[in-house]
């Protein structure tokens, strides 16, 4: 009820009205059935927009910072996430990404429409990053298609530490669905899951028209701004500062 309260009556007409959204290739989503909407990740908006157009509900596994935050803004951010039917992903570990991939292989064999961010956290350039290989085993897993989806100009109104988003039109474009059904019991070999990964984020990438980058982007955020946003990881100025002081 509160997701439909949100999409139809509180947020959705705030966000056709301000960032106009021109949306392309809708028709690509299937209107019933179990399906991955895969996507590139540029902005907090995304969060928003995306959902917004779709004229079915989409769940989105949603990095567990956002359930977990201090303060006031903390408890609002987690409970607009929680009302919302968001997953929190523990993104700390190998069996984390196991209960993640469990929880996304629930959602599908509900028949809904499960999202996901390939590149597991939003790009600080605005370039396209490696995905990582949890959509695929789920694809190959859930014998389900993969709807690439490109979110363009998201990264021009709210780039990395832009709070308030600047009031732009934006572009929401869907690709044809990808079958993976010639993987079938694959899901287990690595060469497999990254073929098939590699496929999802070349479909991004002819929709989005981003710069590709080869190599994933958590990694790259690290080593070009010293900061790095898995959980357990320190930034790589505090390790620096730590060897000096011995």
């Amino acid at each position: 009820m509160f997701y439909q309260v949100l999409k139809y009556i509180v947020i959705g007409p705030l966000l056709r009205l301000f960032f106009r959204p021109r949306i392309e290739g809708l028709e690509h989503v299937p209107e019933e059935g179990a399906a991955i909407v895969a996507g590139n990740h540029l902005s907090f908006s995304d969060h928003f927009l995306m959902p917004a157009i779709l004229k079915r509900r989409i769940t989105f596994l949603a990095k567990a910072e956002y359930f977990t935050g201090p303060g006031v803004k903390g408890r609002l951010t987690a409970a607009f996430f929680r009302g919302i039917g968001q997953i929190p992903v523990d993104r700390s570990g190998k069996e984390a990404g196991q209960a993640a991939i469990r929880e996304g292989l629930n959602v599908l064999a509900r028949g809904e429409l499960l999202g996901i961010y390939p590149e597991g956290t939003r790009s600080h350039d605005g370039r396209l990053y490696k995905g990582k290989v949890g959509v695929a085993v789920m694809a190959i897993r859930a014998q389900v298609p993969v709807v690439p989806c490109a979110m363009v100009g998201t990264f021009e109104i709210q780039p990395p530490g832009q709070v308030v988003p600047r009031i732009r039109r934006v572009t929401i474009r869907f690709g044809e669905p990808l079958d993976f059904s010639r993987y079938a019991g694959m899901d287990n070999q690595k060469a497999a899951v990254r073929a098939v990964t590699d496929e999802i984020m070349y479909a991004i990438l002819g929709l989005s028209g981003q710069e590709y980058v080869d190599e994933y982007a958590a990694a790259a955020k690290a080593a070009r701004t010293g900061q790095d946003d898995r959980p357990g990881k320190f930034p790589k100025t505090r390790r620096r500062r730590r060897i000096r002081a011995r």
